[in-house]
């Protein structure tokens, strides 16, 4: 399911216009991009948490001339769902 897809499915769910869905989508992404970017845990109940973690510098190998190279440490976006949707797939 792409952004599209996405509006298309709220708008039918909804009863909304495409127009006003599109609107509340994007408010929504960015709403959790504004949070996550503060460094603030998002948890959408029955849905997941999205939350930054750190990732520690490490070291790796350039697959092309097998050196070692250090991978620097970097802030990765982690999310984890509820309950409610891991038995729904399940």
């Amino acid at each position: 399911m792409n952004k599209t897809d996405l509006v298309n499915a709220v708008s039918a769910k909804a009863g909304l216009s495409k127009a006003d869905s599109k609107k509340a989508v994007e408010a929504t992404i960015e709403a959790i991009t504004e949070a996550i970017k503060a460094g603030e845990k998002v948890a959408v109940i029955g849905f997941g948490t999205f939350a930054v973690q750190e990732r520690p510098e490490r070291q790796g190998i350039n697959p092309a001339t097998k050196e070692s190279i250090t991978i620097a440490a970097k802030k990765v976006v982690k999310f984890k769902p509820s309950a409610e949707l891991d038995s729904a797939i399940n």
